[in-house]
């Protein structure tokens, strides 16, 4: 039976469920006593909610607390077994694929190295096939029980009725490539597993705007500084997160050629791969027959050399041109979308960030609007090397709060996106 505003009993009890799972989750343990305030719901409502969470293997116990001359009170929290999720990061120098509980934490991991030039599609959905398989094998957990498989991939993510999510990567050589349905057809998962592809600044965004520096912020920009660069938008407008593509934000007119094919890209001067390449023209020589990221290190070593050893002139200059244009990069985005927060994240960031942050700050503020730019904070995320993969699965998670902690049926068999609440 629906009411006045259209909703039916069953609507109203799938968002009494939602509520109360979010507010244990990002503010648990509390009590029951606790919970009526946080959420806004009677004691009556929270006790019939709890008891069927609990029915559901969602939520536990978690101790008491002493109470104010009564009886002491029994603290919840989310249930970690309650439900499980992958998460994949398809970066550009690994795949990393995770296996996690509900609360996020860790049960098993893989990783697959990236050759150069390596973004072949079969060897892509070989490696997360492979990976999914081996963090499954590693524990007690069927594929029946996964609430779904996130990934995170460089480029543009389309969702199309007949294909699932199709991914446009101009930079990796991917031309509509139908990667869910493909992913499909190869992994061995039950049809009832849904899977959740998006861009992965986006993803890094999920997991810092939950659980890192971004939470409470009313708006940010999540930016990826890998082998390119990439940002995601987070406002109160656009609480799901948005991808821009600012790495192929024009930076020099007839500049240097991007790895999309275009002249003067961003991603052209900032990203960790065209940094090396500057450094090779300018007179550098980088580690041959090693990894981008090693050769990063080895940039950065020679660019801020131990005491007693002359700095590598060129490694500097190219570090400092880098700061330079992230900063003013950085500056766009300011005027554009005047955020509460800059912050970030990658593999690159946690190599160079600690050196460079404060003249990408300093340039930030050169080249923006003096209000915008005074009201910024430009700072390094808090999550780490796996912050994309924790992102990535976030979404299937966030669908799973949105359904009240009840499986929806996956979005390639007609189901509804994910929403992402904070």
């Amino acid at each position: 039976m629906a009411g006045r505003n259209g909703r039916t009993v069953r609507d109203l009890r799938r968002g009494n469920r939602t509520v109360v799972l979010q507010r244990l989750y990002f503010d648990g343990p509390l009590s029951r006593f606790e919970l009526a305030p946080a959420t806004g719901l009677s004691g009556g409502s929270i006790s019939n909610v709890v008891a069927e969470l609990m029915a559901d293997g969602l939520v536990e116990e978690a101790g008491t607390v002493e109470s104010d001359g009564g009886r002491p009170r029994t603290l919840l929290r989310v249930a970690p077994a309650g439900g499980h999720m992958i998460g994949v990061d398809v970066g550009e120098t690994r795949v990393r694929v995770e296996l996690l509980d509900l609360t996020l934490t860790e049960l098993a991991r893989t990783e697959r190295p990236l050759e150069r030039q390596g973004y072949d599609v079969e060897v892509i959905v070989g490696h997360i096939r492979d990976g999914i398989t081996e963090v499954l094998a590693e524990t007690d957990i069927a594929p029946e029980q996964l609430l779904g498989v996130g990934i995170g991939v460089p480029g543009i993510v389309a969702r199309t009725p007949d294909q699932g999510a199709v991914v446009h990567g101009q930079t990796i050589g991917w031309d509509a490539v139908p990667l869910e349905s493909l992913l499909r057809s190869t992994c061995e998962l039950p049809d009832t597993v849904p899977y959740f592809i998006d861009n992965g600044a986006r993803t890094l965004g999920h997991a810092e705007m939950w659980f890192g520096a971004g939470r409470g912020a009313r708006s940010a920009v999540v930016v990826l500084f890998g082998s390119g660069v990439g940002a995601c938008l987070v406002t109160q407008e656009v609480e799901q997160g948005r991808s821009v593509e600012w790495g192929h934000l024009t930076v020099r007119v007839r500049g240097r050629r991007c790895r999309c094919g275009a002249l003067g890209c961003l991603d052209a001067y900032a990203g960790a791969e065209a940094l090396l390449d500057r450094w090779r023209e300018e007179g550098g020589h980088p580690p041959e027959g090693v990894d981008e990221e090693t050769a990063l290190t080895a940039m950065l070593a020679a660019a801020h050399p131990a005491a007693g050893t002359d700095a590598d002139p060129a490694a500097l200059a190219v570090l400092e041109e880098a700061a330079e244009y992230l900063g003013a990069g950085l500056s766009d985005l300011i005027n554009l979308f005047q955020p509460e927060r800059i912050l970030i994240g990658g593999w690159a960031a946690l190599r160079l960030g600690p050196r460079i942050l404060p003249a990408v700050r300093r340039y930030a503020a050169a080249y923006a609007l003096r209000h915008p730019a005074e009201r910024v904070s430009i700072d390094l995320g808090d999550l780490g090397p796996d912050a994309v993969t924790v992102g990535a699965a976030i979404l299937p998670l966030a669908e799973f709060f949105a359904g009240g902690g009840q499986r929806e049926i996956p979005w390639g068999q007609g189901g509804k996106r994910p929403s992402v609440a904070r």
